[in-house]
């Protein structure tokens, strides 16, 4: 839930407020052990460790820069969550001598965001370091559908035939086929007919000399 009007006046009065430094607090993520692999569902702990023990509160702010309050321990270990409520489904808290622990019991994109710890100590706020806590951004490769694919380790070249390569193709295999089936047969038949050609003067000059012994 967002912070309330009056939270926004307190932060911004405290954050105005010289001496804010937050040098005293400290903030430690306890699971999981690497907050850049951070996972839907996941338990987020965390850990706020100072120098008094007056009670601390939780606030996230969200990527659009809203804060939303989450719970206040007080210097008795009692927890106060938004809504007055003294128990939450999706939050634990606790305290521990002078450390105050948050727990995002199943942590979800809702979730994401920088975790302050906050105390008012002499009428002034002091705030922690702000803990970043985001899933990790995945990027989406789109299929590529130029080039070969290989299935049970054989390489399937990509088919470069077209209608028109084709018909060129079976054109030029045409032409090859007349050049070896009817040139042969050309140069055949002018044999025959060069050969038919001698033979008919061959016999024209053996009819002329019989006809030439007879007289």
């Amino acid at each position: 839930m967002d912070t309330s009007p009056a939270l926004l006046l307190l932060l911004t009065l405290g954050f105005c407020c010289p001496g804010i430094d937050g040098q005293s607090l400290e903030i430690k993520v306890t699971s999981p052990k690497d907050i850049s692999q951070l996972r839907v569902g996941q338990k987020l702990e965390l850990e706020c460790h100072t120098d008094r023990s007056h009670g601390a509160s939780w606030i996230r702010q969200d990527r659009s820069g809203t804060l939303h309050f989450i719970v206040f321990i007080n210097s008795l270990s009692r927890a106060t969550f938004e809504g007055g409520q003294r128990t939450s489904t999706r939050f634990e808290a606790s305290k521990d001598s002078t450390t105050y622990r948050l727990a995002v019991k199943s942590f979800t994109p809702q979730d994401q965001g920088s975790y302050f710890c906050v105390i008012n100590l002499n009428q002034m706020l002091h705030f922690s370091p702000g803990q970043r806590a985001f899933l990790p951004v995945t990027t989406t490769v789109a299929p590529s559908t130029s080039g070969p694919t290989t299935q049970g380790g054989t390489t399937e070249e990509p088919n470069l035939t077209t209608p028109d390569a084709e018909g060129r193709m079976q054109e030029d295999l045409n032409f090859f086929c007349h050049i070896f089936i009817w040139v042969p047969l050309a140069g055949a038949c002018l044999l025959l007919l060069v050969a038919l050609v001698i033979t008919i003067v061959l016999c024209q000059q053996i009819r002329r000399r019989r006809c030439r012994c007879k007289r």
